[in-house]
């Protein structure tokens, strides 16, 4: 059986993605063999976004702070704290911050192994490696 894990905020490092975007894994294989799942939150600056891109996976997104719009099958879609979303595997999506302050997401993704596609160019990287970029 596996351990409990407690995660505390400052003490798990931090991956800057470029553009002032940063991503904290929380629960994922990384931290727990037996994890079927990955989350971890994001936080873009005001008026900042990720390129668009899709999942191998299905996504789970939740508002935290901030306010932003969801870009997906040509709309955009506002969001604020607590607002939910689901993303299916492979649709191309997007939040940009509308906040004037800190946008924070809280991400769940339905398995232990993630990839990012980004749509304009169709390369696929591992989830938060070196090639997983804002600024690409």
């Amino acid at each position: 059986m596996a351990e409990a894990l407690v995660l505390k905020i400052d003490e798990i490092p931090v991956f800057a993605r470029g553009d002032g975007v940063e991503t904290t894994l929380l629960v994922g294989k990384e931290r727990c063999e037996t994890a079927k799942f990955t989350t971890g939150l994001t936080s873009f600056p005001p008026g900042k976004k990720v390129p668009f891109h899709s999942h191998n996976c299905d996504e789970q997104v939740t508002i935290l702070e901030g306010t932003a719009n969801l870009e997906i099958d040509g709309k955009s879609i506002p969001v604020k704290e607590r607002d939910t979303t689901f993303i299916p595997e492979g649709k191309s999506h997007r939040f940009v911050n509308t906040s004037d302050g800190r946008l924070t997401i809280l991400w769940v993704y339905d398995t232990d192994h993630v990839t990012r596609t980004f749509s304009d160019t169709g390369e696929t990287v591992e989830h938060l490696s070196q090639g997983d970029k804002v600024d690409k």
